[in-house]
C-alpha cells in the first residue's frame, strides 16, 4: 500500500507558508511549537524552550496538566455540545464552583475573555437603565489609560493604544477615560450617568503595571458610594498568578461583576466567564444576550477541572513563594540592563534599557538560549511562566535573560 501520509515540514517552511497564508495581525518569534508539557515547548525540529509566557497566562497550570487533560478526553466521549437551547449536565457544577470559588452568586458563561468584557459592558448598562435610573441611551463606563480588555470594535474604542485602535472607527460611545492609579480623577469622571467602573486590578499589556496599596480598595469604596457597579477584569491576573486567586484578594476587595477567562479554559479550550451578584446578572432575560458555545459541556468540565486545581491553593502558594524567586533575580539586573521591573507573584513586567535593545530584541537572544518570553510597548518584556515551573528552571531563565542582556 502507497503510503500517502504528509512528510513533515521543517519551521522555516511552516513560516513561510503561514506568512503567506495568515493575515499579519500577529508578529511572533520565529519558532513553530508542535509538542508541549509542563513548563517546556518543543520546536519543529526538537529544539526545547522553557515557555516564560504560558500563553499570556492561559497555560497558569502548564501545558497538558494531567488532570485537565484527562478531563477533557473524559468528556470528548461523552458530549461535546449542546447550544443554551439545551441544559447539560455539567454547566451546573461548573457554575457552582465559580460561586463557591469567587464569593458571587452567578455566572454567564462565555468563550474568550473580549466576549467576557463586551457581556459584561452589556449587563452594566441594561442595570444602569432597569435599576439605578439612569435615562436610556446616557449610561457611561469609566475606564482607565493604559487598559486592555480585548480587540472588539467596542473595547478598542476606549483603548489609548495606537496599534488596537488606528482605523478601526467610528466608536461606540458612552466611556470615560481617567488615569490609572489616580482615585481623585476616578471620583471626578463619576456622576449620575455612570454605569459602572471597569479596571485591571493590574494592567497586563501595560507593562504589568500594578497600582498604589489601597488603590484597589479605593475603587471599591467608591463605587460602593456612588451606588455603581465595581467590574474587575481578571482576565489575565486572575486564577492563582499573582500568588491569590484574584489579585483583588490582595486588598479584600469583592466587586459586583468579576470577568475571568484564559486560565479558566486551562490551555484546552477557551472559556470565559462573567461572575456577579444575583441582582446584577438578573438584568439579563432568555433572548437578550447568548453564545452558542457559551457554556459547553466540554469547556464545563475542564472549567469545572481547573476550579479543583485551584482549591488546593497549591498554585497559589506556588506563586507566591517563586514570586520571591523571581522578584529577587530581576532586583539583581537591575542597573545591569534593566531600568526597572514589577513583580506580583508569578508575573513580571521588566523594562530593558533601549540602549541594549529592543524587547523584541531581547525576545530574539532569549529564544537562542531556549527560552520564550513576549515583548510589549516597546523595550518591555513580560514574564508569566506557568505557575508549575521549577525555582531551577526559574533560576535558569533569570541566568538567560542576564545572558541576552550582556
Amino acid at each position: 500500500m502507497t503510503n500517502h501520509a504528509t512528510p513533515a515540514r521543517s519551521s522555516a517552511e511552516l513560516i513561510r507558508v503561514e506568512e503567506a497564508t495568515l493575515a499579519h495581525n500577529y508578529h511572533p518569534l520565529p519558532v513553530v511549537v508542535a509538542r508541549a508539557e509542563g513548563a517546556w515547548v518543543e520546536d519543529v525540529e526538537g529544539r526545547r524552550y522553557l515557555d516564560m509566557l504560558a500563553g499570556y497566562s492561559a497555560l497558569n497550570f502548564g501545558h497538558r496538566h494531567p488532570a485537565l487533560v484527562e478531563a477533557a478526553h473524559r468528556q470528548l466521549d461523552r458530549l461535546t455540545l449542546t447550544s443554551r437551547a439545551f441544559h447539560n449536565d455539567r454547566l451546573a457544577g461548573f457554575a457552582e464552583g465559580l460561586a463557591e470559588l469567587t464569593g458571587l452568586d452567578m455566572t454567564l458563561p462565555m468563550n474568550t475573555g473580549a466576549e467576557a468584557v463586551e457581556s459584561a459592558i452589556k449587563v452594566a448598562r441594561r442595570w444602569a437603565y432597569r435599576v439605578r435610573g439612569v435615562p436610556e441611551e446616557r449610561a457611561t463606563i469609566v475606564v482607565a489609560e493604559g487598559n486592555f480588555h480585548g480587540r472588539t470594535t467596542t473595547i478598542v474604542g476606549f483603548s489609548d493604544d495606537p496599534d488596537a485602535r488606528d482605523g478601526f472607527g467610528p466608536f461606540t460611545p458612552g466611556f470615560r477615560t481617567v488615569p490609572y492609579n489616580d482615585l481623585a480623577a476616578l471620583e471626578a469622571a463619576v456622576d449620575h450617568t455612570t454605569a459602572a467602573v471597569l479596571i485591571e486590578p493590574i494592567q497586563g499589556e501595560a507593562g504589568v503595571v500594578i497600582p498604589d496599596d489601597g488603590y484597589l480598595a479605593g475603587v471599591r469604596e467608591l463605587t460602593s458610594r456612588a451606588g455603581v457597579l465595581c467590574i474587575a477584569d481578571e482576565i489575565q491576573s486572575g486564577l492563582g498568578r499573582t500568588g491569590t486567586t484574584l489579585a483583588v484578594e490582595h486588598e479584600g476587595v469583592l466587586p459586583d461583576l468579576l470577568l475571568l477567562g484564559k486560565a479558566l479554559g486551562g490551555g484546552i479550550v477557551p472559556v470565559s466567564a462573567v461572575v456577579g451578584r444575583r441582582d446584577v446578572l438578573s438584568v439579563l432575560t432568555p433572548g437578550s444576550h447568548g453564545s452558542t458555545f457559551g457554556g459547553n459541556p466540554l469547556a464545563a468540565a475542564v472549567g469545572t477541572a481547573v476550579l479543583d486545581l485551584l482549591r488546593t491553593g497549591t498554585y497559589q502558594r506556588r506563586a507566591t513563594e517563586l514570586g520571591r524567586v523571581l522578584d529577587a533575580g530581576l532586583a539583581s539586573l537591575v542597573g545591569a540592563g534593566v531600568l526597572a521591573y514589577r513583580c506580583r507573584g508569578l508575573w513580571a513586567g521588566v523594562d530593558i534599557d533601549p540602549a541594549i535593545g529592543t524587547g523584541r530584541a531581547i525576545g530574539e537572544r532569549l529564544l537562542h538560549d531556549g527560552v520564550l518570553v513576549k515583548d510589549t510597548h516597546g523595550s518591555t518584556i513580560r514574564l508569566a511562566p506557568p505557575l508549575t515551573i521549577t525555582e531551577d528552571e526559574l533560576t535558569a531563565a533569570v541566568e538567560s535573560l542576564a545572558k541576552a542582556l550582556r
